[in-house]
């Protein structure tokens, strides 16, 4: 195991283990306790009462966070004609086709953070499956990046659109900002999560939905939040 650091063990005093914090009590403590010198990252950790591993007790999608992510995301976009124009004017920052299929390939080219498909390119994108997939980067009609509406997709990513999906243990890890927003935005940007990944519930789910909430900062010590209070 890392040997902790003295400013997170300093921080980790202050953080009752045992405790359930309501979300405002527990990101205001994310960000008084943040000591890093750069601007931390905020994520929430969300345990589910799913099994991944059945095809209808899968949760992803897509929300955007109402004070963004703090972070500016660059934009891939496969589409054609209009529809290259349409996501160029829209701010993409790269464009093209089966050209930028051979970059990925041949130079292991991967400087984006989401792309983006018209549906009519998936043949297309679908040969760098194996390399996007596993990144979390591979095009989906669930979060919104498989669309023939590309200026809208681009739009939704540059204001702060995160995705939410389960890892194999059943965990969603998402960002929902960074320390310097302060404990108002921040409690903001985290119930826009919580609601969009309650309403998100599979109808084969069973039992307790929500088992575990956590928050941290990237450097900060996680505090659990009582998970019949997200909202609170």
């Amino acid at each position: 195991m890392a040997k902790r650091g003295k400013k997170y063990l300093e921080s980790a005093k202050k953080v009752d283990k045992m405790n359930l914090y309501d979300a405002s009590e527990a990101l205001g403590l994310v960000v008084e306790l943040a000591t890093a010198k750069f601007d931390e990252t905020v994520e929430a950790h969300i345990k589910l009462g799913v099994d991944s591993r059945h095809a209808d007790q899968q949760v992803r999608g897509a929300v955007v966070l109402p004070h963004g992510t703090g972070k500016s995301k660059k934009v891939l976009v496969f589409a054609k004609g209009e529809k290259a124009t349409e996501a160029e004017n829209a701010g993409a920052d790269f464009v093209g086709a089966e050209e930028m299929v051979q970059k990925i390939q041949s130079e292991n080219w991967f400087d984006f953070d989401v792309v983006v498909a018209t549906p009519d390119m998936m043949g297309v994108v679908g040969r760098l499956g194996r390399v996007l997939g596993p990144k979390g980067l591979m095009p989906n009609p669930k979060s919104g990046t498989v669309t023939f509406d590309v200026a809208k997709a681009i739009d939704e990513i540059k204001a702060g659109k995160v995705e939410y999906r389960l890892d194999k243990n059943n965990i969603i890890h998402i960002p929902v900002g960074k320390v310097s927003f302060g404990a108002e935005k921040l409690v903001e940007n985290f119930t826009t999560v919580m609601d969009a990944i309650i309403k998100a519930k599979p109808a084969a789910a069973k039992g307790q939905y929500l088992k575990s909430v956590a928050v941290a900062s990237t450097m900060g010590p996680g505090l659990k939040i009582n998970p019949a209070r997200v909202n609170a």
